[in-house]
């Protein structure tokens, strides 16, 4: 029922949205993909990654500049989702030895270390004044419809991996890393290997994310696509909808995409503000998310039936 949801919302916004509920969509569909994908290293493996701002800002420079030098937009989405995949899985091979809070604060300085090499490259990398992309050819309408499509497809490629990872052996090895690291390598797990191929999966759409972002908007900076905020919002969207679950990262950003436009908007300056606080009540009252809350619930109405 929720996939049909997703998908006739998609198709309807597409058909008679405006710009404005365009957009939303559009955001809901990048969040979702984003929250899936740090979901596989987050929600599966149990690793708290802070690092979805490195690779989705290395996925949005990759991709335009690539474009600068005459890759075709498809192509540069599609080279920059692999540099983000093999770097992600050269990094995990060593940052993931880290464990706890150790591997969180190390994967959040991945991005500042980008963000101070990208406004160090000079012209190369636009520096900290950033890139401009070339408008596409077409009626700003359809640019809207367009990356609607693009992001949405990429969030339902994000949910099919994860439904994937959960009926695999890698997902049973992620789990088995999730519940008792220590455990699994005792019954012959390749923990660091699993855990960093988790990264890496993770990093494609992150990365893919970041590339399709810097189109939509046609410009980039680094303080923009390296924002801590995207690598803290994924986990918020996760927590919201439920970690773990394929269905909580697409409830989530639904969730979190409205309160942005109720409240936080309205209160830019607080934006970091609400997201911390955000987490603390999801952690102290629905530490598994809507679709924990949710689950007893249907359990208990099936059991009446």
């Amino acid at each position: 029922m929720f996939w049909a949801i997703f998908a006739g919302s998609v198709v309807l916004l597409t058909i008679v949205g405006d710009n404005y509920w365009l957009r939303f969509g559009t955001t809901v569909a990048l969040y979702a993909a984003l929250a899936s994908a740090w979901n596989i290293i987050g929600g599966f493996t149990g690793y708290p990654s802070f690092a979805t701002a490195a690779f989705f800002g290395l996925g949005a420079y990759a991709s335009a500049i690539g474009q600068m030098h005459g890759i075709p937009m498809p192509l540069a989405w599609a080279l920059a989702a692999l540099i983000g995949g093999v770097f992600a899985l050269l990094l995990g091979l060593g940052l993931l030895r880290l464990r706890g809070h150790y591997f969180a604060v190390a994967s959040l300085v991945v991005a500042e270390v980008f963000r101070e090499v990208i406004t160090a490259g000079g012209d190369f990398t636009g520096g900290g004044m950033g890139l401009n992309l070339a408008l596409l050819p077409i009626s700003s309408l359809a640019q809207a419809r367009l990356f609607l499509i693009v992001f949405s497809t990429l969030a339902a490629l994000s949910a099919l991996l994860s439904f994937w990872i959960i009926g695999s052996r890698f997902g049973v090895a992620l789990r088995c890393i999730e519940q008792n690291e220590d455990a699994a390598a005792m019954i012959g797990v390749a923990v660091t290997r699993h855990k960093a191929f988790a990264l890496a999966l993770s990093a494609v759409f992150a990365s893919a994310g970041g590339a399709v972002y810097a189109n939509w908007l046609n410009y980039i900076d680094p303080s923009d696509v390296f924002s801590v905020l995207l690598s803290v919002k994924p986990i918020v969207i996760a927590l919201i909808g439920g970690v773990g679950t394929v269905v909580g990262p697409f409830a989530g950003a639904v969730a979190l995409a409205g309160l942005e436009e109720l409240v936080i908007k309205g209160a830019l300056d607080l934006n970091g503000v609400f997201l911390g606080l955000a987490i603390v009540l999801l952690v102290l009252f629905m530490p598994r998310g809507v679709m924990g809350f949710l689950s007893p619930a249907r359990r208990a109405r099936k059991a009446s039936t």
